[in-house]
């Protein structure tokens, strides 16, 4: 985590030059971000370095969440050639930290969070790639090209792909219209901000946003990869999210059929992260996402999706990797 050799430059054309910079966090990609801070004001410092990253995509949403009055980082410099973003910085306490605090918010927090998606869904969506069955596909496929090989699994990857195939019409030819998708709106990039104007939640992450079905962050809130939350809390999400924003029956299958893909794309992002990039810290995600993606292939809408692990990736083969990947 030392900051890149542009960093002094661009600080001090962007009126920064005596800041200190200090570490605050990395991610699953190849983002870093430092705290900037000279005497009474701070701003983040981000390091999405080209080519494995392009800020550019982070900068167009957060100015267009802005404009529709939710809280995204403002932007207050940039050098697209370098990397370098400085933004504005929502400080320290996110969802999940303040929930480790305070575990009786719990309710009231994510009833905010999922408030702040009813609002997001009634816009437009931004100008945006559409989140289609090629995306959907891809990202599944991660955990045959990643989990499955880890665990030492010779899968039918042409059944897998057919199976999704056979669910995925349930969330495209949908009634809900389509929506500005976050993609990783959870406890982690969710801050809790002194703004009143979006529940008073600062957002993060959104830089792989899409045009997408509205229950795609939903189920990225309430079926979280890093956090348990309790099924009665997703069930009185889901009703608080139904009355604000009156979805068409065909909700709940999108919801699970979203959820099925979700889980399954994590599961092999996690054990690429392992396996390619030696972050073996997301190993201890693992049972949590296998246990959500079971309760998802419970619906009858994932029918052929839960044949095929039933026939590929039994439980008790899921069990013996998740034993074997655990660290010693």
């Amino acid at each position: 985590m030392i900051p890149p050799a542009a960093a002094p430059a661009f600080l001090a054309e962007a009126g920064w030059g005596d800041a200190a910079v200090v570490p605050l966090a990395g991610d699953a990609s190849f983002r870093r971000y430092f705290r900037v801070v000279d005497a009474g004001r701070r701003a983040v410092l981000m390091d999405a370095p080209p080519p494995h990253e392009d800020p550019r995509p982070f900068i167009a949403i957060a100015e267009h969440l802005n404009a529709d009055g939710f809280a995204a980082p403002r932007i207050l410099a940039r050098d697209l050639e370098q990397g370098l973003v400085l933004i504005e910085d929502f400080g320290d306490l996110r969802i999940k930290e303040h929930l480790e605090a305070d575990p009786s918010d719990e309710l009231a927090v994510y009833g905010r969070a999922v408030s702040l998606l009813a609002d997001l869904h009634r816009l437009p969506a931004a100008d945006l790639p559409p989140y289609d069955r090629a995306v959907y596909q891809r990202e599944t496929g991660l955990l045959t090209e990643w989990f499955c090989p880890a665990a030492g699994l010779d899968v039918d990857e042409a059944a897998y792909v057919r199976a999704w195939d056979a669910v995925l019409p349930v969330v495209e030819a949908s009634a809900s219209p389509a929506v500005t998708v976050l993609r990783d709106y959870h406890a982690e990039n969710i801050m809790l901000v002194d703004r009143a104007a979006s529940h008073g939640l600062g957002l993060l992450d959104f830089q792989d946003a899409l045009a997408g079905h509205p229950a795609y962050d939903l189920v990225s809130l309430l079926q979280d990869a890093r956090r348990d939350v309790p099924e009665e809390v997703e069930a009185a999400m889901l009703a608080h999210y139904k009355a604000l924003a009156s979805p068409p029956d065909d909700f709940d299958a999108a919801y699970a059929v979203l959820g099925a893909q979700r889980n399954a794309k994590i599961i092999g992002i996690f054990t690429r992260l392992w396996k390619r990039d030696g972050k073996p810290r997301y190993l201890s995600y693992l049972p949590r996402m296998w246990g959500l993606l079971e309760r998802d292939l419970a619906h009858p809408a994932l029918a052929p999706v839960a044949d095929w692990f039933a026939a590929n990736i039994p439980a008790e083969k899921r069990r013996d990797a998740l034993a074997e990947f655990a660290p010693a």
